[in-house]
């Protein structure tokens, strides 16, 4: 990939800060864009401001990788276009299957907007001659900035234990934020893959409840589950979204806890070579303050 050019949309997000360092040792020279201006001096990166570069005469580049939300990719559509690339890759989501039957209609319309934008990325890219590839992944988690495991390592520092609806057997595929990264540069790279989209998820598949109970293991305490009925939880979700920290949370969340969420990735591994690891917490894995063992 020496000397191949390459546009980054999302650099500043937990996926691009994995991905970029992949780009420079692979000898390509990444010109991320963002917001929000960024000085940095950074060998084989440069920054672009998104505002500045839809007036200003915009570098030559092979290709794109999107790991901002996929509904932005479509407002710069013509960035990319005006930059010759030949092949865009995208991070979508599974939750566009999960979610697309949730009984609450945030999360519909959450998976409505993952639907619609695949659709719209993968219309432009036809009409305009350019390779696109889907990636979507399954529960992210990674370097204790994630909002699914985080989240419950958080909530366990806090209450000293979590609440789950019924058995909670429901199966998870945690795929590690390096994992991701490392995805979507082979997404990029790999010749024989353009337009198509691929699920990925992680290297091991265990029940919700036994993935909370590693998340305490890894905090070194003692798993602490307790079962609720739903209404408890409805009651509970309701009072918690008072706080910031909780305010995406939902009572369709406790009722996924017992359905499965599994995705097959063999696709992904004969094309990408893809290989995630299993669902092994470690230390840079919890979230601060301190990442030091309970």
């Amino acid at each position: 990939m020496t000397d191949r050019r390459v546009g980054l949309l999302g650099a500043t997000s937990l996926v691009g800060k994995c991905l970029i360092p992949l780009l420079i040792h692979s000898g390509a020279q990444v010109c991320a864009f963002s917001r929000q201006p960024i000085n940095s001096v950074d060998a084989g990166i440069v920054w672009r401001n998104l505002s500045e570069s839809r007036s200003a005469k915009i570098d030559q580049l092979d290709g794109w990788i999107c790991v901002a939300p996929i509904w932005i990719l479509s407002e710069h559509f013509s960035l990319i276009e005006a930059s010759g690339a030949h092949r865009v890759v995208a991070l979508s989501s599974t939750s566009r299957f999960t979610k697309i039957g949730s009984g609450d209609t945030a999360e519909i319309a959450a998976a409505e907007r993952l639907i619609e934008a695949e659709d719209r990325f993968v219309a432009w890219a036809n009409s305009h001659g350019i390779e696109c590839v889907i990636l979507r992944p399954t529960l992210i988690y990674g370097l204790g900035q994630d909002k699914n495991i985080s989240e419950i390592a958080r909530f366990i520092r806090r209450f000293s234990f979590f609440p789950v609806l019924g058995l909670s057997e429901g199966l998870r595929q945690p795929i590690h934020v390096e994992d991701v990264a490392t995805a979507c540069f082979s997404a990029l790279q790999t010749v024989a893959v353009g337009n198509r989209a691929y699920n990925i998820s992680g290297g091991e598949t265990l029940t919700y409840r036994d993935m909370v109970a590693r998340v305490f293991i890894a905090l070194g305490r003692r798993p602490c589950l307790l079962t609720v009925p739903f209404w408890v939880f409805r009651l509970a979700v309701t009072l918690l979204r008072c706080l910031p920290r909780y305010r995406q949370w939902s009572a369709a969340m406790a009722e996924r806890m017992n359905r499965d969420l599994v995705f097959d990735h063999s696709e992904a591994v004969r094309d990408l070579g893809f290989k995630p690891r299993g669902f092994v917490l470690a230390v840079e894995d919890l979230p601060g303050p301190s990442r030091l063992r309970q």
